[in-house]
């Protein structure tokens, strides 16, 4: 009986000592960064993933529609207010009417189909559109040219979104170097050629530029991707704001599209960083890795 017990305490005494070392090993271990993203400008604003994406496609349909800064500053600030930049679907008894995606546009009144509506850069064209027959708009506070589009309930609520708008704005489009950042997941939800393919795709459509996404594509100015390169993306600049648009635009799209590497003039962003430092070499042209295997 005695032994019995001694024995059971002894398990005991190893099961604690265990614990506690697990214990000390989990709170010693440094905690997985979290994902998200973040633009730093006059101030700094951190979004989630799938927000800095869709950001940075409002931000591109308003440069490929050539609507001015403060157009762009004003549809990021609606999509602040109306969805938080995500893109919302029809949530049923607890939906606003009928309305969709990041403006929560109603196809009852005119914006689109549902299935239209939920797209983006479908969604922020028609933003940019019906911002543009506004009269005077790029003179009105934010929140009434906001308002003269939106017609809500709420009229004054774009105004409060005015900063926030203003950081992503001069980020998105290219104002400063290296001001975007993203962590993104370690396992990517895409890989490889079709990865890059898709990567190189969505670019095109957002900004309307020529992309090149494999070795054996038509070469974009000076850039050659060799046969052992990753599988990625390759466009021309042109000049220093431009690529920087196109950079900080593929690394808001870094976690949803699989994005390992960015490149443009003397910096570059890595997924394994989660931020930009200084490159091995300079680049005029802007060129991103997708994941592999």
């Amino acid at each position: 009986m005695r032994r019995a017990v001694t024995v059971l305490v002894v398990l005991g005494l190893v099961a604690g000592l265990g614990y506690w070392l697990g214990t000390r090993w989990d709170r010693s271990s440094p905690p997985a960064p979290r994902a998200g993203c973040r633009a730093e400008a006059a101030s700094e604003i951190r979004l989630e993933l799938e927000q800095m994406a869709n950001a940075a496609t409002i931000a591109a349909v308003g440069v490929r529609m050539e609507v001015p800064d403060r157009g762009v500053q004003i549809a990021l600030a609606t999509a602040l207010q109306e969805s938080k930049l995500r893109n919302l679907p029809h949530l049923g008894r607890r939906n606003d009417h009928d309305s969709v995606g990041l403006f929560q546009q109603r196809p009852s009144q005119g914006w689109g189909t549902e299935e239209q509506v939920g797209d983006p850069r479908y969604a922020a064209e028609r933003f940019y559109r019906a911002l543009r027959r506004v009269d005077g708009w790029p003179e009105l506070r934010l929140t009434e040219a906001a308002q003269r589009v939106q017609r809500s309930a709420f009229p004054e609520a774009y105004q409060r979104w005015e900063p926030e708008a203003g950081v992503l704005a001069t980020a998105l489009l290219g104002a400063e170097p290296g001001v975007v950042s993203c962590t993104v997941p370690a396992d990517p939800p895409e890989r490889g050629q079709s990865a890059a393919d898709a990567l190189g795709e969505a670019m095109a459509q957002d900004w309307g530029t020529r992309v090149r996404t494999s070795p054996d594509a038509e070469p974009v100015g000076a850039l050659r991707l060799t046969a052992g390169s990753a599988p990625g993306v390759a466009v021309a600049a042109g000049d220093p704001r431009t690529g920087w648009r196109y950079a900080h635009w593929l690394v808001a799209h870094a976690g949803v599209r699989g994005v390992t590497r960015v490149h443009f003039a003397d910096l570059e962003w890595t997924a394994a960083a989660g931020g930009w430092s200084a490159a091995g070499s300079t680049s005029d042209q802007v060129w991103a890795e997708v994941a592999t295997g």
